[in-house]
């Protein structure tokens, strides 16, 4: 079932070239993509990130205000997916995220990582690391 689960991911992921900044912000166009991926995401599917400070966002609008919160200083913002890493019933995104900010001219580079859980077929947490080693010990592969 994980090799599954490796493709589930990527099958959601946006390409390179895709300015999710936009994608999130925008009501019409992340309602269009949220109800493409209904079949593939829990309706409580729990979103995390690192820097929330414990905050648990629940259901497709919580994952997008994750995101929304996350995004709030870029401009644009763009996900490089480096490699998916099969962990059974978790997958390991690790990433290079390249945006810009609103007060900054040029491109930043962020490194950081997404641990997706998968039972039955289905999306059901999420959670996203600035520290590609917490990523890695969250998914039982390090520590």
């Amino acid at each position: 079932m994980s090799r599954e689960n490796v493709e589930l991911i990527r099958s959601l992921l946006p390409p390179p070239e895709m300015d999710v900044a936009s994608l999130f912000r925008d009501d019409y166009v992340f309602e269009q993509t949220a109800a493409g991926l209904k079949a593939m995401i829990d309706p409580e599917i729990e979103s995390l990130g690192n820097w929330t400070g414990g905050t648990r966002y629940v259901g497709v609008e919580g994952f997008r205000q994750l995101w929304l919160d996350w995004l709030e200083p870029w401009e644009s913002y763009r996900i490089d997916v480096e490699e998916l890493i099969d962990a059974g019933d978790m997958v390991i995104c690790m990433i290079r995220d390249r945006g810009r900010r609103s007060d900054v001219g040029a491109e930043v580079e962020v490194v950081g990582s997404s641990v997706w859980e998968i039972r039955d077929g289905r999306i059901v947490r999420v959670a996203f690391y600035t520290d590609r080693e917490a990523a890695l010990e969250a998914a039982g592969l390090r520590g």
